[in-house]
């Protein structure tokens, strides 16, 4: 048996979402515990030339979204990236999980070799949908998201492995 399209992606997607979302929650009362103001982690990085927090975690949920709908062929949802609160940040979770969860098997499966057009930093890229999943989608999605969870573990809070992964 062969792993779908669908499966492949947007079930993944969510799951790893939720598990962002809780380590998330630990951060917000891992600030509230040790008196730290909440924005000093959301606007944390890694080194300086690289995105905060609050960042990473927008463009995982964008990748997430993106890929679904591209893959789906439906219209990319747009969010503003105007979040500024542990509180914000969770709510473009909850609602880029419920896109993804919106998307049916049926609308995914058979995109292999849709063809998808996106511009990254100003220059159009085209792929046809398994490259794109597993080739970009995927690997850009995983980057942003463990980059949050770096950074929340750079920043003291004791989360692990199990954390990362949750609970399969």
């Amino acid at each position: 048996m062969s792993l779908s399209m669908y499966e492949a992606s947007a079930p993944c997607f969510a799951s790893m979402l939720r598990n962002l979302d809780a380590i998330l929650a630990k951060a917000l009362e891992y600030a509230v515990a040790k008196k730290i103001d909440p924005s000093v982690l959301l606007t944390a990085r890694l080194f300086p030339d690289m995105l905060s927090l609050l960042r990473q975690v927008q463009i995982a949920s964008d990748h997430a979204k993106g890929a679904v709908a591209r893959l789906a062929g439906v219209e990319v949802p747009k969010y503003e990236d105007s979040e500024q609160s542990f509180e914000e940040i969770r709510a473009r979770l909850a609602k880029t999980i419920a896109f993804v969860e919106a998307i049916s098997a049926g609308q995914i499966d058979g995109s292999e070799e849709r063809e998808i057009s996106l511009k990254v930093g100003g220059k159009e890229m085209t792929f046809k949908g398994m490259p794109y999943l597993v080739g970009f989608a995927l690997p850009n999605f995983y980057f942003h998201l463990v980059t949050a969870y770096n950074i929340l573990r750079h920043n003291g809070l004791e989360i692990g492995k199990r954390d990362y992964i949750g609970n399969p």
